[in-house]
């Protein structure tokens, strides 16, 4: 007999899921903030793409590569190819309980597949080549993405839907989303290579008010990523929205007197910064946790995220926008706390406060596999892209900007007599013997 359609859940599960959509944008600009102006284009079109990209990849073959039926724990088959199958109405496992059509629940999930890969771009921003930049992104979600997902948020081997997996808990991503980002970022850092002028020139961010005006649409948007992970509107979903606030707020706190006390400023960047670290922390610990323990993870996200930063800043790798710190460290901090506060009042499974130790190694259990995975696939991947297409734009390029180099256009023309911008052909062309483009005072090009 077909499940009846629950209307409030399905609604709440597709607001979620365009909640979650408005965040991939969000995160544009918040990167785009922390790059120079010459490249703000650029990193707002990465993460914009990815929309596109990915969202056809999930539809033709992603969903069914992560949510179909399992084969040995890995991956899903490709019973679902093309959508086939996920259709208007309910269906085992994921949604019998709840009500909500297939169709919901894959595309809520598809907005996760979206994100995850932008993450990642921050790693490598300014120096990217386009052309490889979308094949590689096409390759991680592919390769990596769909893999991991089916691992933790469906039926293979460390999710709890597998009765003999390793029962690792992930409300919304913490594991399969951060902790994943965060290792390929780790890599494509490495594989990118430093930055022209890195560590010799200045690289401040070129507009605040765009880091700002980012984060707080990913805190808005974070309430579909966290609270929506209920796939119902009931009250774990209730939880998780007060706890995906509550430990953003105590970690924009966290990492602004962190800061503070380090510098004598209060930063508007690292109160920035620091609400984004405490959502990536409770993610995976929204579904399972209470009020008061969101505070602890989230305030202490807020100081480990921020000398994580400043510790990567003592070393040679050019994480451009800190990706592993916030989202590696991060990431790995909210799994393992999900292991120790997990309350079964909440979310139906105790931590370690409340006398389960073993999920604390079931946590690290799958940190371990996911981060030991997504880097070494990540690399491999970069590899052969390096070897076949090339990773990073040339010299001439980075230091024109992939505003014009890549895209032909500028994010901010001060000047509306100025010259067009020059059609910048390829790296082996010689430059267009026009003027230069003109550099305002105060700019970062």
């Amino acid at each position: 007999m077909p499940v009846e359609i629950n209307s409030g859940n399905t609604a709440w599960v597709l607001a979620a899921a365009a909640l979650v959509m408005f965040m991939t944008p969000g995160l544009g600009f918040f990167y785009a903030g922390f790059t120079r102006s010459k490249n703000v284009l650029g990193t707002i079109m990465q993460s914009f793409i990815v929309v596109a990209l990915v969202g056809i990849q999930w539809v033709v073959i992603g969903y069914s590569l992560a949510f179909g039926p399992d084969e040995g724990g890995i991956i899903g088959n490709l019973d679902y190819l093309g959508l086939k199958d996920v259709g208007l109405t309910p269906g085992d496992p994921y949604t019998s309980a709840t009500g909500v059509p297939l169709e919901a629940f894959m595309i809520f999930q598809a907005m996760f597949a979206i994100i995850t890969p932008a993450l990642i771009t921050g790693a490598f921003a300014e120096r990217a080549k386009f052309s490889t930049f979308l094949v590689f992104m096409l390759a991680w979600s592919f390769l990596v993405y769909d893999p991991v997902a089916h691992w933790v948020f469906g039926t293979g081997w460390l999710g709890v839907l597998d009765p003999g997996g390793i029962n690792a808990l992930d409300f919304a991503g913490g594991t399969a989303i951060h902790v994943n980002a965060g290792a390929a970022a780790l890599a494509a850092a490495i594989f990118y290579g430093r930055r022209k002028g890195f560590g010799k020139e200045p690289m401040e961010p070129h507009n605040v008010t765009y880091i700002v005006l980012g984060a707080a649409i990913l805190w808005f948007g974070w309430f579909g990523f966290n609270a929506g992970s209920a796939g119902a509107a009931n009250g774990q979903a209730a939880n998780a929205f007060v706890v995906t606030n509550t430990a953003a707020a105590a970690a924009a706190l966290s990492w602004m007197f962190a800061s503070w006390a380090l510098t004598g400023k209060a930063s508007v960047v690292g109160a920035a910064a620091g609400c984004v670290a405490g959502l990536v922390a409770i993610t995976p610990a929204s579904g399972f946790v209470e009020p008061m323990e969101s505070i602890v993870i989230g305030g202490v996200a807020g100081v480990i995220c921020y000398l994580a930063i400043r510790l990567r800043a003592r070393t040679s790798v050019d994480d451009s926008l800190d990706v592993v710190a916030v989202h590696g460290v991060g990431g790995t901090w909210g799994a393992l706390a999900t292991g120790i506060f997990a309350a079964a009042s909440v979310g139906g499974f105790d931590g370690l406060i409340h006398g389960e130790g073993s999920q604390v190694l079931d946590q690290l259990v799958a940190i371990g596999a996911v981060g030991a995975y997504s880097f070494i696939v990540t690399a491999i991947i970069l590899k052969v892209l390096d070897l076949t297409m090339g990773l990073r734009v040339s010299e001439e390029e980075e230091e024109l900007g992939l505003d014009v180099t890549q895209h032909g256009e500028r994010g901010y023309v001060f000047d509306e007599g100025a010259i067009s911008v020059p059609q910048f052909r390829s790296s082996s062309a010689p430059l267009p013997a026009a003027a230069p483009l003109p550099r305002p005072s105060g700019s970062e090009a």
